[in-house]
C-alpha cells in the first residue's frame, strides 16, 4: 500500500473532520456576521426556485443515503432479508434518481453564478469554487453507478461501507480497503472529504444552520378583515 493511498484514506479523514469541526468552531465565534448561506435569490429570481429546491432536495437525500448506505452495519439489513446485491440495486436508483435532480438543479445555479453580472459581482471567488467543486463531485457520483454495476456481487459496495464504518470507530486497516477499488470511488471519496475540509471557509458552514424544525413547525390561518385575504404563520 502506498503513502498516498494510507494518507488520503486512512489519515485525510481525521483531518477534514478536525478542520471542518474546529473551523466551524472558530467562524461562528469570530465571524457571525458571515454564517449564512448568501443567497443570491433577490438579485434574480427567473429559475431559482426550480434550481434551488432541486438542488436541495437532491443533494440532501444524497447525503442521507450515503449516510444510511455506508454506516449500517451488514448484519443489521441481511436480518430483515435484504441482500448486499439488492441493497445495491436500490443504492444505484436512488442515487440515481437524487444524483439527476440535483445535477438539473446544480446546472442551472452554476449557469447563473458564471454568467449573470449582478450575481457574479455579489459573490465571491470561495462562492463559483465551491459550486463547480460540488459539480464535479456530484458528476464523479452518478459515474459511480455504472462502476458499481459491473460488480454484480455488490463487493465495492461492502468494501466502502467497511472502510467507512472503520473510519467512524476508529478501526485500524481502513486504508487498505480502499487500495484495490476502482479510482472513480476514489477520485469521489477525496473529493467530498475536501469539500468537508472547506465548509467552513465557504457558504457550505449554514449546513449547522439548516432550518430543520420548518418541516415540522405547526402552522395556523390568520384572516385578514381586508378584501378577504388570508394567511398562513408558523404557530
Amino acid at each position: 500500500m502506498s503513502y498516498l493511498n494510507f494518507f488520503f484514506f486512512g489519515i485525510y479523514p481525521y483531518i477534514a473532520a478536525a478542520v471542518f469541526l474546529v473551523g466551524s468552531l472558530v467562524r461562528f465565534d469570530y465571524q457571525p456576521y458571515t454564517w449564512k448561506s448568501g443567497s443570491s435569490q433577490f438579485l434574480r429570481q427567473r429559475g431559482m426556485f426550480f434550481a434551488s429546491n432541486a438542488f436541495h432536495i437532491g443533494i440532501i437525500l444524497l447525503l442521507l443515503g450515503h449516510a444510511v448506505g455506508l454506516l449500517t452495519p451488514h448484519g443489521l439489513y441481511t436480518a430483515f432479508g435484504l441482500s448486499a446485491e439488492t441493497k445495491q440495486v436500490l443504492a444505484m436508483t436512488a442515487g440515481g434518481i437524487f444524483g439527476t435532480l440535483c445535477l438539473l438543479g446544480m446546472v442551472i445555479l452554476v449557469h447563473r453564478r458564471l454568467t449573470d453580472d449582478r450575481v457574479v459581482a455579489a459573490g465571491s471567488t470561495m462562492d463559483t469554487f465551491i459550486l463547480l467543486l460540488l459539480l464535479v463531485q456530484l458528476v464523479i457520483g452518478l459515474l459511480t453507478i455504472p462502476a458499481s454495476a459491473s460488480h454484480h456481487d455488490a463487493t465495492v459496495m461492502l468494501v466502502l461501507a467497511e472502510w467507512a464504518q472503520r473510519i467512524v470507530t476508529f478501526r485500524g486497516g481502513a486504508a487498505e480497503l480502499v487500495a484495490g477499488t476502482d479510482m472513480v470511488f476514489q477520485i469521489h471519496l477525496v473529493l467530498g472529504l475536501t469539500i468537508v475540509l472547506l465548509a467552513p471557509f465557504s457558504r457550505l458552514v449554514h449546513v449547522w444552520s439548516a432550518p430543520l424544525s420548518y418541516l415540522v413547525r405547526r402552522y395556523q390561518l390568520v384572516r385578514s378583515r381586508y378584501r378577504g385575504a388570508s394567511r398562513v404563520r408558523a404557530g
